[in-house]
């Protein structure tokens, strides 16, 4: 954690869509994106793992964290993995890497897909951790999914009530995800947890990550379905890890599991089911370190 806090900052672009990002390491690029409701301190004890091999760029997603909440429109673009993605690629140009591997958690994940759908020149490698495609996830959409993944549509909800639900108590909100998906609290420090309430308490940031969300249900669709229909594809190496006590593991049989979904999408597949609940990068950061550097490595 010392090393991680210590790591260089960086304010890439400018406000309202300036990122903040930690840059630590040495060797070939790796862009470590994290999910909800966490910040870039989800890495804390997974980048000095990888310090070593890996030059390693921690960010905050646009709206999330100490990062800029951009103004939003009707469509929710501003908060699209696509405008988010281009966001990222345009802010690891800045600083200088005009080609990188990227791994992502949660929402990180989507970024992280669907920026190697659109850039696929800077994408060298991909991880995905804990995710399907947003658009085959609402496809098979059902009651379990409606009470287990409720930030899906309590925050998809038209503001302003999500937002009033939040604020009223951004702790209840962390506490029911940190454990309820899976992953012991005992995996999550006082100092994170205090951390990821305090991200989750801005007016302005709560309002930008309910976006992210309603662009899930809607425009993050759209441009997946798009895809879909033109036959493209990823063409990078992909790696999927998933919780195997999660749900992943369990609903996804009939189409082949994780795997085979990630098959409809990428021409290169790999991966497997790990240890622990939906955190389990936090719950066992050694092991998905290790995971991470075999792969990247493999480049």
């Amino acid at each position: 954690m010392a090393l991680f806090a210590e790591a260089e900052t960086l304010r890439l672009g400018a406000a309202p869509f300036d990122i903040f990002a930690r840059r630590l390491g040495a060797g070939p690029p790796v862009l470590l994106l994290h999910g909800f409701p966490e910040t870039h301190l989800m890495w804390r004890d997974i980048a000095p793992r990888l310090v070593a091999r890996f030059t390693l760029i921690c960010p905050d997603l646009p709206g999330y964290g100490q990062s800029g909440c951009p103004p939003t429109d009707r469509a929710h673009a501003p908060y699209s993995k696509r405008t988010m993605a281009a966001a990222l690629v345009s802010a690891m140009s800045d600083i200088g890497y005009q080609s990188f591997s990227v791994a992502g958690h949660d929402r990180g994940g989507r970024v992280a897909y669907r920026m190697t759908l659109d850039h696929p020149d800077r994408i060298e490698r991909l991880a995905v951790l804990d995710i399907v495609p947003t658009l085959d996830t609402w496809e098979t959409a059902d009651a379990r999914f409606a009470l287990v993944f409720w930030p899906w549509s309590l925050l998809a909800q038209p503001a302003p009530l999500p937002e009033r639900l939040i604020a009223a108590d951004p702790a209840a909100i962390i506490d029911a995800a940190l454990s309820g998906w899976g992953s012991p609290p005992s995996s999550f420090g006082a100092d994170s947890r205090d951390a990821y309430i305090a991200a989750l308490s801005a007016p302005d940031h709560i309002h930008a990550i309910a976006e992210e969300y309603r662009a899930a249900a809607g425009i993050d669709r759209e441009h997946d379905r798009a895809d879909r229909q033109a036959g493209r594809r990823i063409g990078a190496p992909l790696l999927a890890l998933w919780s195997q006590s999660g749900a992943l593991a369990e609903w996804y049989e009939p189409d082949g599991g994780p795997l085979g979904i990630w098959r409809r999408w990428a021409d290169q597949v790999a991966g497997r089911a790990v240890p622990g609940g939906h955190f389990f990068p936090e719950e066992h950061p050694a092991a998905t370190a290790a995971a991470l550097a075999d792969f990247f490595a493999a480049a």
